[in-house]
């Protein structure tokens, strides 16, 4: 304990009195959660009212006059400073005493429950270091910039506050926009509580006769800062567990083609450093605690918390001169990189519901321009193609015994064009899926850890509904295909599980132009929201040409199986130069009417009207069972 003048320990004791719950608030994110929230409570007032300095009456120098130098810290600086170490020194020690005060029987005390936002990121924050939590609350509760938080951490003794804020600035941005107010509201306010008795009957038990009440709630309040708590134990044999490369989850060979649960726990272990208990351990512990060198890239909604169990593991071995580790916790896939001269890289992809063709493939290298699948073990062929060319014949691929195929070539990068656009196109076994023609699916590499499922729904007839996507394989989903593949791009990064095109409507062209489809591209993500991108795809002497956008819309429903009503509208210019505004809905459409500066009406699901291009117009479409749906803007 340092020792402060009486003026300096005055100005520490009005600034706790001041900014109390404010203090508490910070040190009861700093604790661990795994203290439990009414443990917590009492460890942030007591720690927060720990902070206060004790006083030196004397000077140790004999009484010399203080020498020049900086100008000492504000009160407020010192107690934070102080109740930042002391809830810093708690982390890794859940059998630490409780402060002697405050000291409460007979309640419990926690902070108001909070809603679904509250508790994800309370869950968040319990999978992430106390010098991570500090830095966040020093970020959102405190106000500081990252050079005022650094500068605080390293006082109050937190290890490597540089790594710390970077795990911090992952996991703010993770979590979105809304912590700083979420880390403000009740949930996490300790001067706000609320309370319940503890276990009745059991204390009634305790207390037998009046005379030994004294001494048992003496013995009581000391035992219960000495004793650690069960839950404590729990949750640090199962951290510990998490880590033991010899309790790691291994499926059998052959599981996959005995079980009605075919995604990644039927994945067998496979790679040639699948023993090396070494490897895996470091794998592990870069995964639970990644240095501070380590890269890290997480799918979009894809939590990088430590292991919170045992995970299984799906492969360990040497891939184009990098060691590779990849484990499934259930929830997510974690590669794990290792190069020779370089530093180590976890990669995240949230997989979570993954079926025959989600679960059919995962990413196992990449380079340069290309990269390798590791196939499922019912897989029983791959080929490629490129997309864009849809009349092209596929190429066969060589698979090694382990599942890992030969390099596929990448698509352009970002603003390199699009002059191809490489898939590959899986068959399952014949142990699972019966043989037949539609068996076959397309998957492409979207820059994620799990390729995205490419699937293609029928084109409509006259009054059915839509029907069930199929493997997009067949030459008229692959002609529409070659038309929208390029769209693919900016779906890069984005956790996409999977991309169907769906041809809702056909329609003639005025003035014999032809006959044009309407196509609907839909992409699903891992988290669940889906976005549309409706085309307009008119005669084109190209097979690729992309045809024209008609309409976006994000967080919908449209174009899946939940939402197949859908309506898009387009301005197109006649080769005699005459303007139509052109609309199309799905079989679920039976009329069509424009309002705004166009006016016409239909009875069936598609329209041509004469319309300027610029005129404004917003397209309604009748559906045939009642109700009604609008055309989106591009």
């Amino acid at each position: 304990m340092d020792e402060r003048t009486r003026a300096d320990v005055e100005r520490a004791e009005a600034a706790i009195v001041e900014h109390y719950p404010r203090l508490v608030r910070l040190t009861y994110l700093v604790l661990p959660p795994s203290m439990g929230r009414h443990r917590r409570v009492l460890t942030a007032h007591g720690l927060v009212q720990r902070a206060l300095p004790r006083t030196r009456l004397r000077r140790p120098d004999g009484g010399l006059p203080a020498q020049r130098g900086p100008a000492p810290e504000s009160g407020y600086d010192l107690v934070r400073q102080r109740a930042l170490r002391l809830a810093l020194a708690y982390e890794g020690q859940p059998g630490r005493v409780l402060p002697a005060l405050p000291l409460v029987w007979g309640l419990r005390l926690f902070p108001r429950a909070g809603g679904a936002d509250e508790l994800a990121l309370d869950q968040a924050l319990s999978a992430v270091p106390a010098a991570v939590r500090a830095a966040l609350g020093l970020w959102h509760l405190e106000g500081l910039d990252e050079d005022a938080a650094r500068g605080v951490l390293a006082r109050a003794g937190a290890e490597e506050p540089d790594a710390a804020q970077r795990a911090a600035a992952q996991l703010d941005l993770e979590t979105g926009a809304g912590a700083a107010a979420l880390l403000s509201s009740g949930e996490f306010d300790p001067c706000m509580v609320q309370t319940r008795p503890t276990d009745l009957l059991r204390r009634r038990q305790r207390v037998r006769v009046v005379a030994a009440v004294a001494a048992v709630l003496a013995i009581g309040a000391a035992a219960a800062g000495t004793w650690p708590d069960p839950a404590d134990r729990r949750a640090r044999t199962a951290a510990e567990q998490a880590l033991d490369p010899g309790r790691l989850l291994r499926t059998p060979n052959e599981q996959w083609a005995d079980t009605s649960r075919v995604d990644f726990t039927a994945w067998p272990v496979r790679g040639r450093q699948a023993g090396d208990r070494k490897l895996l351990a470091r794998a592990l512990r870069v995964w639970a605690a990644p240095p501070a060198d380590t890269r890290i890239r997480a799918a979009a909604g894809t939590s990088t918390r430590p292991p919170g169990h045992p995970p299984q593991l799906l492969y360990a071995g040497l891939i184009d001169n990098v060691m590779v580790v990849v484990l499934y916790d259930g929830e997510r896939l974690v590669r794990y990189a290792e190069p020779e001269d370089a530093t180590p890289t976890l990669h995240f992809a949230r997989v979570d519901a993954a079926d025959l063709t989600t679960a059919a493939a995962l990413v196992i290298g990449r380079g340069n321009g290309w990269m390798r699948y590791l196939l499922a073990p019912w897989i029983s062929e791959i080929t490629t193609r490129d997309l864009l060319t849809p009349a092209a014949p596929p190429h066969g691929l060589h698979v090694a015994p382990d599942g890992v195929t030969d390099r596929i070539p990448l698509p352009p990068a970002a603003g390199a064009g699009c002059g191809r656009w490489p898939v590959a196109r899986l068959r399952p076994s014949t142990r699972i899926v019966a043989a037949g023609p539609d068996t076959a699916f397309m998957v492409a590499d979207l820059d994620d850890l799990v390729p995205a499922h490419l699937s293609s729904g029928p084109p409509p007839s006259a009054g059915a509904p839509a029907g069930a996507p199929t493997g997009a394989t067949a030459a008229p989903a692959l002609r529409n295909w070659a038309r929208t593949a390029c769209s693919l791009g900016s779906l890069r990064g984005t956790g996409v599980r999977a991309v169907n095109t769906w041809e809702f409507a056909r329609q003639q062209l005025p003035e014999d132009g032809g006959s044009a489809a309407w196509v609907c591209t839909r992409a699903d993500t891992w988290r669940g929201p889906g976005s549309v991108t409706l085309r307009f795809l008119p005669p084109a002497a190209r097979p690729a040409d992309p045809g024209r956008i008609a309409g976006r819309a994000g967080n919908t429903a449209a174009c899946s199986r939940f939402g197949p009503q859908v309506v898009g509208d387009i301005h197109w210019q006649a080769k005699s130069g005459k303007g139509y505004l052109l609309a199309a809905g799905s079989p679920a459409v039976g009329g069509l009417d424009v309002t705004g500066g166009v006016r016409a009406t239909a009875e069936e699901n598609t329209l041509a009207t004469p319309a300027g291009p610029d005129a404004p117009a917003e397209v309604t479409g009748r559906l045939r069972a009642g109700g009604s749906v609008r055309a989106p803007h591009p």
